[in-house]
């Protein structure tokens, strides 16, 4: 990973879209992860969250790296944002009609149900096969191929019809939430339009919407317009705190993910905070570190106390080859933001690339704390492994390696770590026993990748 505030991992899901793309199969994908855009989805969504009814610790909002313009949810309370669709949102209340909607699929545990839909297409398509394959042994070749052919596109038209009233469903919920958390469904409305628009590039215009998994989003906007204009909230103005954030949000992300388009869209006429912050992690992923610096410090003029602002002139210098000086912002920016492990994970990394065994002591405590609050990052366990090592711990160190060997999918590196810890860890100890599920965890997935591949 060349950039350490935005964290990537991967994941495989399973889509349930809100877009025009139909239910897509299994795939991986990068999940981004950044204290500031974490944040920003918490505090957006649990209004809507608690709204559904739903338990804000136990929901998720996460971003992955796709420039496709899509959201949808996987098993689980977990709604994926991906990035291209965060680009396309115009203003925070756009994000928040999205999130509503997947929080309906959510609530309404779409993601579980639309197995009984694929199971009635499937045995559609079975009979169709068996009947096919009775009338060709009879003699009547084409009639069978007839009926496997009728029988297919049958199944797929229940399975279509099945996905589009889920889909209507979300709609409906999701405009319920928004009414019930009192925000405005003005921003639903426009992003559906601005969907509509996509609809009309791309030629997916049509009379027999029973072609698609989504109802077309002229017909999802004439349901629900009457719904948010009758709506007391309807004329709420967004709140300008949010939208900042989400702007600032927004350009940073695009700075990281498309550097050139950057640096386009926020010339450096725009002295604004968006455009200072898009900049700065363009010219740091594009190798210019003095420009980069030059825009963090801008930053920092107009906040010197801002957490993010601090974490970004820190990252800079660190991985730009100065991890010494990195010190005191990121240390500025844990003592801001203590409740942000992945900031302090950052400490921790700055520290231990000091290479300066007096500051080992620091980056155990610190790593330690990042991971009690957040075990999912990858570059935290391998800081702590380098520290652990150092201190000349080889059964900790061989755990932080199966830690994060596990949580990147290398379940053969992980299998072979934790057994090397199990081997120097005293029995029924906490650690003894996590690596020890570990093992267990990935000599499992070893076997089913083994059956698979048989």
């Amino acid at each position: 990973m060349t950039n350490r505030t935005w964290r990537a991992a991967r994941t495989a899901l399973i889509g349930v879209t809100l877009t025009l793309t139909a239910a897509q199969p299994v795939f991986a994908q990068a999940v981004l992860r950044d204290s500031e855009t974490e944040a920003l989805f918490r505090d957006i969504s649990k209004p809507l969250i608690q709204a559904a009814k739903l338990d804000p610790t136990s929901v998720n909002v996460v971003l992955l790296n796709d420039p496709e313009i899509n959201a949808f949810v996987a098993t689980g309370q977990t709604v994926y944002i991906q990035s291209g669709l965060l680009a396309a949102a115009d203003n925070v209340n756009q994000l928040q009609g999205v999130i509503a909607h997947e929080l309906g699929h959510v609530a309404g545990g779409h993601s579980i149900r639309i197995r009984d839909g694929e199971a009635v297409a499937t045995k559609i398509s079975l009979l169709s096969l068996l009947l096919g394959a009775a009338a060709m042994a009879a003699g009547a070749g084409d009639a069978g191929m007839g009926i496997m052919a009728a029988g297919q596109q049958a199944a797929q038209t229940n399975l279509f019809s099945f996905s589009r009233a889920q889909e209507s469903s979300a709609d409906l919920a999701g405009a319920h939430y928004l009414t019930t958390a009192g925000i405005s469904g003005r921003g639903t409305l426009q992003f559906f339009q601005k969907l509509q628009n996509q609809e009309y590039r791309l030629g997916i215009v049509h009379k027999d919407d029973y072609a698609g998994t989504h109802p077309l989003n002229s017909d999802r906007i004439q349901a629900l317009e009457q719904i948010y204009k009758a709506d007391p909230a309807w004329k709420k103005p967004i709140d300008p705190a949010l939208e900042a954030r989400f702007e600032r949000v927004k350009a940073k992300l695009l700075g990281y993910v498309d550097p050139k388009r950057a640096i386009i869209a926020y010339p450096e006429s725009d002295q604004g905070i968006p455009a200072h912050y898009a900049r700065a992690y363009a010219y740091h992923l594009g190798a210019y570190p003095e420009k980069a610096a030059q825009e963090a410090d801008a930053l920092l003029r107009l906040a010197p106390n801002d957490p993010y602002f601090l974490e970004l002139k820190g990252q800079i210098l660190l991985e730009g080859g100065q991890p010494r000086d990195a010190l005191t912002p990121l240390r500025l920016a844990v003592a801001r933001a203590p409740d942000k492990p992945m900031i302090a994970a950052l400490l921790g990394h700055a520290l231990v690339a000091t290479e300066d065994a007096k500051n080992y002591p620091e980056a155990r405590s610190v790593l330690k704390a990042a991971i009690a609050r957040d075990n999912d990052n990858p570059d935290a366990w391998y800081q702590l492994g380098i520290v652990y090592d150092h201190d000349g711990d080889a059964p900790r160190a061989a755990l932080a390696t199966a830690e994060r060997n596990n949580l990147e999918g290398e379940n053969k590196l992980a299998l072979a770590s934790a057994k090397m810890a199990l081997n120097g860890l005293k029995a029924g100890t906490p650690d003894y026993l996590r690596a020890q599920d570990i093992a267990m965890v990935s000599e499992a997935a070893l076997k089913k990748d083994k059956k698979k591949k048989k």
